[in-house]
C-alpha cells in the first residue's frame, strides 16, 4: 500500500510486532525495556505458536549458564563447530552476530523479566566435529506454575495433545518413568501422587494442568513478564497489508475478530515474527520437497503472513540453503473420522529411534540413514535416498523386546498385551509372526528386509553397524541405553512377532525466509535494506542454512535476533565481547 505523507493512523507506537511467539514476545520485552511504547499483535487468541508446541530447549554457546551448570562453553568453540557444520553456505556476518549477542541476551532476558533456562549439562550437539559440545549450550526452560496468569493462562497455547496425559496435564522428562511404573518403587509411587494429585487440583480452577514445561514454559513465563509489564498484547488482530511511505514501512493495516481494521503507525519500525512460510500455500509448494508437503507440526494459522507481506515489497526471500524445512519423523494414528484434527501425530525425537533394537527400512526393505541421527538429519536422510527410490514413508522396525523396554512411538513401554493389541486394531502398531509377514502387510519388499535384517544382526551380535556407524557419535550413545554393552544403540533383533510403525516427514518449522542484515533488518530483492522493515524467528531466513547444529537451533536465534532487533530500534549499538569473560554490559552502548 503506497500513502500519502499526511496519512492519518487510527493510532500509533513505536514499534510494532506482528506474532506473539518466543522471537516476537522477546523484542517486545526488551523493546520495552529500552522505553519503547509496543504493540504486540497476534494473528491468534493465544501466544505461543511454534514455541508453545516444541519442546523449548535453547541453543545459545557461551552463556554463564554453562559455567553455572558445571560446563562452561565457549563462543570460540562454538564458532569452530559451526563453521564445520554450516561451511561455504553463507550467512557469516549473522551467524558471527548470533555468536557474539547470545550470552548477552540471554543474560539480559533473565535478568529483566521472568524467563528463566537452566544449561543442561549432559545435551549432545547434533552433528560431531571440531568444537562440539556434550552440555552447556543447550538450555532448557525452568517449568513454570502458569496460576499466577489467573484468567491469562487461557491465552497461552497448549501443547500438543500427545505430550499431555490425563487431557491436560504436561509431565516433566524426569518424571516421565515414575508415571509409567508408579508401582516398581516407593519413591515412583509418591512422585505420581504427588505430580497426579497437583493435576487434579488444578483442573478445579482451569482447562488443564499449570505446572507447564519444555515450550509451553518458555511461552508462558514470556507472556506473564509482557503482561506484568504492562505491554500491550492484541489478539486476533492479524497482519492485513504493510503500509509503505516513501519506500519505508512506516505501519500497518490490522485486523480483528469482526472484520474492522485500523492502520497503526509505527514511528521505529514494524516487526515480523509470524511464524514462517510452513503453512503459505504457494510457498509450501514452490519451496517443499512433495514428499515433505502433506504434513506440518506448525500451527494452522502460520500461513504465511508477514513474508507474504513483505514480497508484496519486493523483499527477498532465500530458500533456506540445503533444505528449506527443519524436520521431524512422525508415525499418525488416524481417528478413522473426516476431521484429521482428531487424529494423533507422534514426532520421533529421542524416546525410541536410537534404542537397540530398532532399524528403520524404506520400501525396498533397506536401510537409508543412522536411525540414531538427529531428527532432522533422519527426515533429510528419507528426503535423499541417494537417487535409488522413496524412502517416504519409512518403517521403524522392532521385536517384542524392544515394545517391552522402550515403547514405540505413542506405545510407551511396558505396555500390556492389551494395550498393543488396541493400537494393533487401530491400524497404528502392524505386526507380523515372521519378517515375510510384517513386509507383507507393510507392503516392503520382503526379500530386501530379509537381507537387511540378517546384515544388520550379523554386526549388532558384537555392537558394530558399519553400514550407518550407530552409536559412533555423542549424540546417539546419549540417546541410547547405557545399559546396553558395548554399544548403547545396537542390539540384533530377536525371534519374530516383530512390529512396526509407519514414520512421515513433518517440518517443524522452515529454514527458508526473509534476507535480513545482521540487526534483522529485512533486504529487498536488491540487497538494500527496507527502512522500518524487521524480521525475527521463522519468518527470517536460518542463519544455519538448512543444517541443524544442535538441540534448540531454532528458539536460540529466535530469541537472540528478537533482542538484536529491540536493541538497534531502541538505538542500541550491540559491539563484540572479547571472549565470554566478558562483561555483557560493557558490550552495549547507545548508538553515537
Amino acid at each position: 500500500m503506497q500513502a500519502n505523507q499526511d496519512s492519518r493512523w487510527d493510532e500509533e507506537v513505536d514499534l510494532l510486532i506482528f506474532g506473539a511467539g518466543a522471537a516476537g514476545m522477546t523484542a517486545a520485552l526488551i523493546a520495552h525495556h529500552e522505553g519503547l511504547k509496543v504493540l504486540v499483535c497476534e494473528k491468534t487468541e493465544a501466544v505461543g505458536g511454534i514455541t508453545s508446541t516444541s519442546g523449548g530447549t535453547t541453543w545459545v554457546p557461551g552463556t554463564q549458564l554453562s559455567v553455572d551448570a558445571g560446563v562452561p562453553d565457549s563462543v570460540d568453540d562454538a564458532r569452530r563447530f559451526l563453521q564445520s557444520v554450516v561451511g561455504e553456505r553463507g550467512g557469516d556476518e549473522a551467524r558471527e552476530a548470533f555468536l557474539q549477542s547470545g550470552p548477552l541476551a540471554i543474560d539480559e532476558l533473565q535478568r529483566i523479566s521472568d524467563v528463566r533456562f537452566v544449561a543442561a549439562a549432559a545435551h549432545p550437539d547434533y552433528v560431531t566435529g571440531p568444537g562440539a559440545a556434550f552440555g552447556g549450550r543447550a538450555l532448557a526452560p525452568v517449568p513454570f506454575d502458569a496460576s499466577v496468569l489467573g484468567a491469562d493462562f487461557a491465552r497461552v497455547r497448549p501443547p500438543r495433545k500427545e505430550f499431555m496425559g490425563l487431557g491436560g496435564m504436561m509431565v516433566n522428562r524426569s518424571d516421565l518413568n515414575a508415571l509409567l511404573f508408579p508401582f516398581a518403587s516407593v519413591g515412583n509411587f509418591k512422585r505420581t501422587v504427588a505430580v497426579v494429585g497437583r493435576y487434579f487440583i488444578d483442573r478445579l480452577r482451569f482447562p488443564r494442568g499449570t505446572q507447564l514445561v519444555m515450550g509451553n514454559a518458555l511461552a508462558a513465563r514470556l507472556f506473564y513478564s509482557l503482561r506484568k509489564r504492562g505491554v500491550d498484547v492484541r489478539f486476533e488482530a492479524p497482519l492485513v497489508e504493510l503500509v509503505r511511505e516513501n519506500g519505508r514501512v512506516t505501519g500497518a493495516v490490522v485486523g480483528s475478530k469482526n472484520g474492522a481494521t485500523k492502520r497503526i503507525g509505527a514511528r521505529r519500525g514494524v516487526v515480523l515474527a509470524t511464524g514462517g512460510i510452513t503453512r503459505h500455500p504457494a510457498l509450501r509448494k514452490q519451496l517443499f520437497p512433495a514428499a515433505a508437503q502433506p504434513l506440518s507440526l506448525s500451527p494452522d494459522t502460520h500461513t504465511g503472513d508477514g513474508v507474504g507481506s513483505a514480497l508484496k515489497l519486493d523483499a527477498l526471500l532465500e530458500n533456506g540453503g540445503d533444505s528449506p524445512g527443519l524436520w521431524m519423523p512422525c508415525s499418525i494414528r488416524r481417528s478413522g473420522n473426516s476431521n484429521s484434527n482428531s487424529d494423533s501425530v507422534w514426532p520421533h525425537i529421542i524416546l525410541d529411534r536410537a534404542k537397540p533394537g530398532l532399524i528403520a527400512v524404506n520400501g525396498r526393505g533397506e536401510r537409508f540413514v543412522n536411525e540414531s541421527n538427529s531428527y532432522h538429519d533422519f527426515v533429510m536422510g528419507m528426503l535423499r535416498d541417494e537417487g535409488k527410490g522413496a524412502s517416504v514413508p519409512a518403517h521403524l522396525i522392532v521385536d517384542a523386546a524392544f515394545i517391552r523396554d522402550y515403547g514405540l512411538g505413542l506405545l510407551m513401554p511396558g505396555r500390556s498385551r492389551a494395550r498393543i493389541a488396541e493400537f494393533e486394531r487401530a491400524g497404528y502398531l502392524v505386526k507380523g509372526a515372521t519378517l515375510a509377514e510384517l513386509a507383507k502387510r507393510l507392503d516392503v519388499d520382503a526379500a530386501g528386509l530379509a537381507r537387511t535384517v540378517e546384515t544388520y544382526n550379523r554386526h549388532a551380535a558384537s555392537g558394530e553397524d558399519p553400514a550407518f556407524g550407530r552409536g559412533s557419535g555423542p549424540m546417539s550413545r546419549f540417546n541410547g541405553d547405557a545399559a546396553q554393552k558395548p554399544n548403547p544403540c545396537v542390539r540384533p533383533l530377536g525371534d519374530g512377532p516383530y512390529y512396526a510403525v509407519t514414520v512421515w516427514p513433518a517440518d517443524l518449522a522452515c529454514s527458508a525466509g526473509l534476507a535480513g542484515t545482521a540487526n534483522g533488518e529485512v533486504l529487498d530483492a536488491q540487497g538494500a535494506v527496507i527502512p522500518g522493515l524487521f524480521a525475527c524467528g521463522n519468518d527470517l531466513a536460518s542463519i544455519f542454512r538448512g543444517t541443524y547444529p544442535g538441540p534448540g537451533t531454532t528458539l536460540g536465534p529466535a530469541i537472540v535476533f528478537g533482542w538484536r532487533v529491540a536493541k538497534f530500534v531502541a538505538g542500541k549499538e550491540v559491539g563484540h565481547c572479547v571472549d565470554q569473560q566478558t562483561r555483557p554490559q560493557a558490550c552495549l552502548h547507545d548508538a553515537p
